[in-house]
């Protein structure tokens, strides 16, 4: 997806944005739903007050931020590569990669934040697709 369709797709579904360099920030006040997006454009950042669902996404471009303050839905992805950034306020669902919420997940660590877990797992791309 282009930077202008997902900013198309922002501004029909009436979500707030900023643009800070190459990055398009959501700013919206409340959840973003985009349930039915299969792609992204590189540099998004969400930091919008709610949570984010991206229910078809199967993968993401490089430099994706989650910055937002509720948790996040992602059932349809297949891989994440290094670049890709959690700090969400609550947890992650991955549905085709582990199958349950980041906080559920056996592999976790006690006293470990699952969030930062799963980002030291991205960056050393454990959850990329083999090729």
């Amino acid at each position: 997806m282009t930077r202008e369709a997902f900013i198309k797709e922002l501004k029909e579904r009436g979500y707030s944005y900023d643009i800070e360099r190459d990055k398009i920030v959501v700013t919206y006040g409340g959840n973003v739903h985009f349930h039915d997006l299969t792609s992204l454009p590189a540099g998004v950042v969400f930091r919008n007050k709610g949570h984010v669902h991206l229910d078809s996404l199967p993968s993401f471009p490089p430099d994706v931020t989650f910055e937002n303050e509720g948790h996040i839905l992602l059932n349809s992805l297949s891989s994440i590569s290094p670049g890709i950034v959690f700090e969400n306020k609550r947890d992650v669902f991955l549905g085709s990669l582990i199958g349950e919420w980041s906080d559920d997940w056996a592999g976790n660590i006690r006293d470990i934040d699952s969030n930062r877990l799963l980002n030291k797992m991205i960056s050393l791309g454990l959850f990329e697709k083999r090729r």
